[in-house]
């Protein structure tokens, strides 16, 4: 087992055969661990220059590489690279031919490879892993590593392969380097579990991004690509990557900006060919904006980007800081600007029910499957009365929770038997992924540095804590979107009765303040008052969270943030949100924007006829549900019940859980669908 060489030696062949002439910062320690034959957890952001850390040792230790990665993108582009230096590399993934995968394992086998990537599912071929063994690896790599988690964002099934087959392929002296963007510090504990490698030496380095400026503004949704285009009109923050949540939205944004400068669409319903197009446009700067779907961006390695800008808060915070890691990988000031509302939350929610179907319909699936024989996939799929997009997702989660086993011919066998608790593991599961829609949505409305809410999510343990000193709460007159203006009169006073009253409670719940101080004001306007006081520091919060029925609800506690006497100037120096102001959009969508204008501003003309409306929408959704059930109308909805829904203005599953009348069992079936008459 070789030894760290010397810092000298080390220098010189990243020098010699990469051309590099220094070290990222944390690269060399990285290196110099998984040289010596320590397994090593690396998690480090996009551009951080993770792929070094297993590529030199690759070339360094005595014999050939084995990189497990998801992404064929990656595993083409970093072969490419790696090609280019004259090192012998191969691939094998499902957009290779049967002839071109086994000509590389044939090359693996003869010692005629520095380097093999493979995607996890080749795992599964019978045989295949046992033939890799036949020339021993002296270093494995797992890209992507969260993948392997159940409680990372990305959560792949056929990673959990990789417990199994690791023992086998690394025999008793190869080391392991597993390495992601994105990992909370639950997903790191479980790679190490998961990989067989409890003894690994980590490095979490480099969350803190100094030249990342990150703004978040709160924008209805038919305004945002009016406001995208007046943004990016500025040549300093192109290039850039648009992010949409839909492939409708991608085509028609992309379409609108192309009026402006050269621009691209890309999504995973186009064809492969005019995607890798798109990728080449892109990366040689035939286009300066590409808006995209999140299947955009994976293998990209544009150091350039002068901004990412989000048209929606994307699922989960992992999520969402793996795609503004790409801008600005040269180290030059860049921005992640997000437009978002709570509206944006009815698409998540509506992601997350096809892809985590009730605990009760997975098991419905699997009382289907048998032991052995087993099953064909499709003639189980069509066997079902779920849905096919549900049974789908359901048998996702009963092979990535080993209940069952899914063979390469597509044969599918009953294995619950072994699998102890698996659905309280997917209650468990479910539970998380659903408060990481949660946490987004929290990181969003955050009132301090939001570098620092970043680095403290995935425990980076090397940050310095202090604020990043550009983002949207450190310097909010730099921001290029989010603006803040002073309070009118009636919301000063409204401020200093919410400051006293948090004053005299100590602590108490934003739920609670809002009815008991709310004075019939919107949950959305009251909330903005709260975050006035936060970023003033008058106040300061907390998240809290209680069981009920089987749910965790989540909720803001309120406390007082500096000493009494101190109150009334921080008051003075309260700024509130202010609307952004969009550039004209194209005729399709300033329509809808004046349609929803002429609706807001009648009911700001009369309050009491904005409530008669809100109620009769209500209603006629009660009707046409209960119609559709087959039920008596009040069996969906009580008078009283929704009365005080359109009262209070819900926001999310947790503020509709605090109304009465509204029990677990209401929010679990119309949540979603009444969340989004609220917010239309």
């Amino acid at each position: 087992m070789p030894t760290a060489p010397h810092t000298d030696d080390l220098t010189a062949t990243l020098r010699r055969r990469f051309g590099l002439r220094a070290f990222r910062p944390h690269q060399r320690e990285v290196c110099e661990a998984v040289i010596a034959g320590r397994d090593c957890l690396l998690v480090m952001p996009t551009g951080g220059g993770k792929s070094l850390c297993y590529q030199l040792p690759g070339v360094v230790r005595d014999g050939p590489t084995l990189v497990i990665s998801p992404l064929i993108a990656l595993m083409e582009d970093q072969a490419a690279k790696l090609a280019a230096t004259g090192l012998r590399v191969d691939r094998i993934h499902s957009n290779r031919s049967r002839a071109e995968s086994q000509a590389a394992l044939r090359s693996w086998q003869a010692g005629e490879l520095d380097f093999l990537m493979i995607a996890p599912e080749r795992l599964r071929v019978p045989g295949f892993a046992s033939r890799l063994t036949q020339r021993p690896p002296s270093l494995i790599a797992v890209d992507e590593a969260h993948c392997i988690s159940m409680w990372g964002h990305d959560f792949r099934p056929d990673y959990r392969l990789l417990g199994e087959r690791l023992p086998e392929l690394r025999g008793d002296h190869c080391p392991i380097v597993a390495m992601t963007a994105t990992a909370t510090v639950r997903v790191q504990e479980d790679i190490v579990q998961q990989l067989g490698m409890p003894q690994a030496e980590r490095f979490i380095r480099g969350f803190r991004r100094e030249n990342l400026a990150i703004e978040l503004v709160e924008c209805p949704s038919p305004q945002r690509p009016g406001l995208a285009r007046k943004t990016l009109k500025d040549s300093a923050l192109r290039p850039a990557i648009v992010y949409a949540l839909s492939r409708k939205q991608v085509e028609e944004v992309a379409k609108d900006l192309s009026q402006e400068f050269p621009c691209a669409a890309y999504h995973a319903g186009m064809p492969g060919d005019r995607r890798s197009q798109v990728q080449e446009d892109f990366q040689s700067g035939r286009v300066e904006v590409v808006v995209a779907t999140v299947a955009f961006g994976m293998g990209i390695d544009k150091a350039d980007i002068r901004c990412v800008l989000h048209l929606g808060l994307p699922g989960s915070i992992e999520g969402y800081y793996q795609e503004i890691g790409r801008a600005g990988r040269d180290g030059l000031p860049s921005r992640a600007i997000t437009m978002y509302s709570w509206a944006d939350r009815k698409l998540h929610e509506f992601f997350f029910t096809k892809s985590y179907p009730t605990p009760e319909e997975v098991a419905s699936l699997l009382k289907l499957v048998p032991d052995d024989p087993g099953i064909e996939r499709e003639t189980l799929l069509h066997r079902t009365r779920l849905p096919l997009d549900t049974a789908e997702a359901a048998l996702d989660k009963l092979w990535g929770h080993g209940a069952v086993a899914l063979e390469f011919d597509d044969t599918v066998r009953n294995t619950s038997a072994s699998a102890q608790n698996w659905l309280e593991r997917y209650r468990r599961q479910r539970t998380h992924r659903e408060g990481q829609i949660d946490d987004v949505f929290g990181f969003a409305r955050e009132t301090g540095c939001r570098m620092l809410a970043l680095t403290a999510y995935f425990g980076d343990r090397a940050d310095s804590s202090q604020p990043c000193g550009h983002c949207d709460h450190c310097a909010v007159d730099a921001s290029v979107v989010r603006q803040l203006r002073e309070p009118d009169g009636l919301e000063k006073r409204q401020l200093a009765a919410l400051a006293e009253a948090i004053r005299c409670a100590r602590s108490i719940a934003a739920g609670k303040l809002h009815r008991e101080q709310g004075n019939g004001l919107a949950r959305h306007a009251f909330d903005q008052l709260l975050d006035g006081l936060e970023r003033a520091g008058v106040a300061a919060s907390h998240s809290a969270s209680f069981e009920k029925d089987g749910q965790t609800i989540r909720y803001r506690v309120l406390e007082i943030g500096c000493a009494p006497h101190e109150i009334p100037q921080r008051l003075s120096a309260v700024r509130l949100e202010q609307a952004p102001q969009a550039a004209p959009a194209s005729r399709k969508v300033a329509k809808t924007v004046r349609t929803r204008q002429r609706t807001v501003a009648a009911r700001r003309d009369d309050e009491t006829d904005a409530d008669a409306v809100l109620i009769t929408e209500l209603k006629a959704w009660r009707l046409a549900k209960a119609r559709t059930l087959r039920v008596p109308a009040f069996h969906i909805l009580s008078d009283a019940t929704l009365l005080a829904i359109a009262g209070a203005l819900p926001r999310s599953r947790e503020e509709l859980l605090q109304i009465r009348g509204v029990g677990p069992k209401i929010v679990e079936r119309f949540g979603t669908e009444l969340l989004a008459e609220l917010t239309r």
